[in-house]
């Protein structure tokens, strides 16, 4: 009876032993995880937390498995802005554009009840599910600009703050969301975002401009300016602005036949 008696707090106190690390462990993440924010198999190992020990927290209920090498503390809501963060080390270039990026700096024309995120990279790929079963979003691989992925043309953490998700400036998301006028996006709506971009930078402008390898884009911005009376239409040097040929750019789509002039 003693030897069993003892034999048990021997096991007891190599249990305790095993254990508080992990604990100890867990309690770190815990310290160092933003609220709504999922976590990595990579932040989980800079914790010093293996595969095998986060699949301990997952049976133990301390982890709730999202997705392969993608977690999230159990009960907690993801949050869009952290998950996007998320994202970004997984998707070459991607950041927040068009139409969303132009509605998150204020410009827009109508209030869908449902927005999808208009995400865009620099390569082929597919959101994982984990994070469109939540936040309704469409990615685009698209190279407007002549640029690097690491060093995106006027695009950066949104509002400048530490740890936010890049977003195209209001320039640079205005040229993505004409970009896609003729593909997914209404003229009609396009011009009407346009006759809101009073305050946009003619100087950004200018730059991304001349940096476009989209002759529609390019275009199509000056058109529509034009059209409607822009200040940084008429302070734009068009002479020094990639629009192609002397020929129009001609396209069919929904809504008819697309003709932008030289």
């Amino acid at each position: 009876m003693r030897f069993s008696k003892l034999l048990n707090i021997l096991e007891r106190r190599i249990s305790r032993s095993v254990t508080t690390p992990k604990r100890n462990k867990l309690n770190t993440l815990y310290t160092r995880l933003r609220p709504g924010a999922p976590v990595t198999s990579e932040d989980l190992a800079n914790l010093g937390i293996s595969a095998d020990l986060a699949v301990h927290y997952v049976r133990a209920g301390w982890l709730t498995r999202l997705a392969r090498g993608v977690y999230r503390r159990p009960n907690d809501t993801l949050v869009l802005e952290p998950c996007l963060v998320v994202l970004q080390r997984r998707f070459e270039g991607l950041h927040v554009g068009g139409k969303t990026a132009l509605d998150w700096h204020g410009v827009r024309q109508y209030v869908a009840r449902q927005p999808v995120l208009q995400l865009y990279g620099w390569r082929s790929g597919h959101l994982p599910a984990w994070f469109t079963d939540r936040f309704p979003a469409e990615y685009h691989r698209k190279r407007l600009f002549d640029e690097e992925p690491d060093v995106l043309r006027h695009a950066g953490p949104f509002e400048g703050a530490p740890k936010a998700p890049r977003i195209s400036a209001p320039e640079r998301a205005l040229l993505e969301m004409l970009s896609e006028v003729g593909v997914r996006q209404p003229l009609q709506e396009a011009r009407e975002l346009v006759a809101s971009t009073y305050s946009l930078r003619a100087r950004v402008l200018q730059e991304l401009l001349e940096h476009c390898t989209s002759v529609k884009t390019v275009r199509l911005c000056l058109q529509l300016g034009r059209e409607g009376g822009l200040p940084w239409a008429a302070k734009l040097d068009a002479d020094k602005l990639p629009t192609g040929s002397d020929r129009p750019w001609v396209s069919r789509s929904e809504d008819g036949l697309l003709v932008i002039k030289p």
